[in-house]
């Protein structure tokens, strides 16, 4: 038994700790048997991982493998990703002979990794899956009306989430709140319409993005490329430093090779799809 579990986008631009996407980028856990040997790539984790402190909060027994290709650092969801993994797999383990019996306890699952990071939409996408809207403990999923590729722009260096939000202002501007109610608004809408024409206006932000931008410049001028190059939206994944775009499925590959010209080798791009199942018991 083990668990696969998504990365994630969040914010999407104005939605600052309220919107997330998963991300067909995926860790995986399990508890260690001597008897087995590791998968390819796996690695046994201590006791301070985010995942095993998850695992051990839940109630779960035992030494964890992990195998994790996403970043840490990078705005991908890492830290809600491999918490959620650990608290799943605590229930899961419970449950050895009914695969969905960890269900049940979904909320309880969100509940303590949103204590644990301080805030719920990574970690409600990553378990979740798809699009999600998150706000007062309630998870809503937003319907999509359209299945667009998402490319997300890596670079070198790292961000600390803590850091990064301790940059930002403690109140905020009555235009400025309203300038963001509205555009997540119509954010949300035109996902779940297919409204493709209105996601670039809508992923617009004054909340978070420009203060993170200003001492991440590469990502800037990656966001700046993304909507040259014909994405049809764009934002600042997280805290940063990665920059995620959707964009249709059949031009996703020659917009990450135009993406990774233009920035001449500062990061690298990866083309990825919406995961629709969150975490998963396998």
């Amino acid at each position: 038994m083990f668990v696969r579990v998504p990365a994630s986008s969040a914010n999407l631009g104005p939605g600052f700790d309220a919107l997330g996407l998963a991300l067909s980028l995926y860790a995986e856990f399990g508890v260690h048997d001597d008897r087995v040997p590791l998968l390819e790539r796996a690695r046994l984790i201590d006791a301070h991982h985010p995942a095993s402190v998850a695992f051990r909060r839940c109630g779960g027994a035992g030494t964890l493998w992990a195998r994790c290709p996403i970043p840490s650092g990078r705005g991908l969801g890492f830290s809600g990703a491999v918490r959620v993994g650990g608290a799943v797999l605590a229930y899961a383990t419970r449950y050895p002979d009914d695969p969905e019996g960890w269900v049940r306890h979904r909320h309880e699952v969100l509940s303590l990794v949103a204590e644990l990071e301080g805030h719920a939409d990574n970690a409600a996408a990553s378990l979740f899956g798809g699009a999600v809207a998150v706000a007062g403990g309630h998870v809503v999923s937003i319907p999509l009306g359209l299945d667009p590729a998402v490319v997300v722009w890596i670079p070198s260096f790292a961000t600390s989430t803590d850091e990064s939000r301790q940059s930002l202002d403690q109140t905020v501007s009555f235009d400025d709140a309203v300038f963001n109610v509205g555009r997540t608004a119509v954010l949300v809408a035109a996902l779940a319409s297919g409204d493709i024409g209105a996601l670039a206006s809508a992923c617009q932000d004054r909340l978070h993005q420009d203060r993170r931008l200003v001492k991440a410049g590469p990502s800037a001028a990656a966001l700046a490329a993304a909507f040259d190059l014909g994405a049809w939206a764009a934002w600042l994944s997280g805290s940063g430093p990665t920059v995620a775009m959707l964009c249709a499925p059949d031009g996703a590959d020659d917009l990450a090779i135009a993406l990774d010209d233009a920035m001449a080798g500062d990061g690298h791009t990866k083309v990825l799809q919406v995961d629709r199942q969150g975490a998963v018991v396998q």
